[in-house]
């Protein structure tokens, strides 16, 4: 198994350590040192010795407390502590020790090593038991250890992934950060150009050209948070709106947002729904307001039925008689209905129509009105 899938299904990799207590922290610590001093193993197999003679005087202090036929029972602890804390090998030799201690000291007849049927059996009785005990300690020990490794390589797999998503966002950052300045850079460039134009209608077109690359720019810096996801709309269409806004200067034009919050658009659809909700206001305060000091324009943006509804509404002059948006010749017109059949979305401008105090209609501004498909949304319900 490999880190990346330990990482996934391992308990252990998921395990926040630092904030466990350090009296549960210190037995975990404890086992992964195992096997203890592995570069002093004159000092392991001089305990493995020590362990061994406590064994036997432990064995013949208690001799006359045991039943006969039990000559090994103090040794099996010393087998098993050697092999935990040294490893296979010291407890190999402290189980070759203990056997012959049991042996001569306690396998009648004592003080010899009397090699009869019984005592046959009890040494491949001790041999098979101590071979279990050693082989069971070293696998798990062998277990820790590629627990160990494992656990150490998710560490630097973390840190490696969070030195990547940290770069990932700075240069994503970087990234926006200088589309939007190229992209406001070439409308002050295409400013500039027009300060050399007389003719009205290239200063105009080329004017407004500028003027869509700036709003283009700053679409492009608020359209995205600093970790790459999209800005949520109700975010970004009051951030947008208010520099609009704030760059009119008109201070009797309100601008009042009502937002459904949660939406999401796809980042195909985003920037599309952004140039358009962009000159809709531009064409409510150069148009629909320009023969007021006061005035209000109201976005909204909504679901209806899975589809997603921006409408930009002024309480201005309205449309001209006769208004037929097919044949709209305004650039901003024509650039928002390209865009809205782009997004295979609804585009519609029309006239409010009110009632008047003796109840006949009468205009009362006009309403843009952009319904997008829900597949549009980054979430579509």
């Amino acid at each position: 198994m490999t880190g990346a899938a330990w990482a996934e299904t391992s308990p252990w990799a998921t395990r926040d350590f630092a904030n466990v207590n350090p009296e549960a922290r210190f037995p975990i610590q404890f086992i992964e040192r195992l096997p203890l001093i592995p570069q002093r193993p004159l000092v392991r197999y001089g305990i493995t010795l020590l362990l061994c003679i406590a064994a036997t005087w432990i064995r013949w202090e208690l001799d006359d407390a045991f039943p006969p036929g039990y000559p090994y029972l103090t040794f099996f602890p010393a087998v098993i502590l050697s092999s935990f804390l040294f490893g296979p090998r010291p407890g190999i030799l402290a189980a070759l020790i203990c056997c012959f201690c049991a042996w001569y000291l306690f396998i009648p007849p004592r003080f010899g090593f009397a090699l009869d049927y019984r005592t046959l059996v009890s040494l491949a009785f001790y041999i098979g038991v101590v071979v279990v005990d050693i082989t069971l300690v070293h696998l798990m020990q062998r277990a820790n250890a590629r627990l160990h490794a494992a656990q150490e390589e998710v560490k630097v797999l973390a840190e490696q992934r969070g030195i990547l998503a940290e770069r990932t966002e700075l240069l994503f950052q970087e990234l926006q950060h200088r589309v939007g300045n190229n992209l406001q850079m070439i409308g002050a460039v295409l400013s500039l150009q027009m300060r050399g134009l007389d003719e009205p209608t290239a200063r105009r077109a080329i004017g407004d050209a500028a003027a869509r690359l700036q709003v283009i720019g700053r679409i492009q810096r608020q359209l995205y948070r600093s970790d790459g996801e999209l800005v949520p709309l109700d975010r970004f269409v009051r951030d947008l709106s208010g520099q609009i806004m704030d760059s009119n200067g008109r201070e009797g034009i309100t601008c009042k947002i009502y937002v459904e919050p949660g939406i999401v658009l796809r980042p195909d659809a985003a920037v599309p729904v952004a140039l358009i909700l962009s000159e809709a206001i531009v064409n409510a305060l150069e148009h629909g307001l320009a023969l007021r000091d006061e005035g209000t324009i109201r976005v909204s943006v909504r679901r209806e039925s899975g589809a997603i509804a921006l409408t930009v509404e002024d309480d201005g002059q309205g449309l001209a008689a006769g208004f037929d948006l097919e044949q709209a010749q305004s650039i901003g017109l024509r650039i928002s209905r390209v865009l809205s059949r782009q997004l295979e979305a609804r585009f519609a401008l029309e006239n409010i129509v009110g009632e008047n105090i003796v109840g006949k209609s009468a205009r009362t501004g006009t309403r843009m009105t952009l319904l997008l498909p829900p597949c549009r949304a980054a979430d579509p319900e």
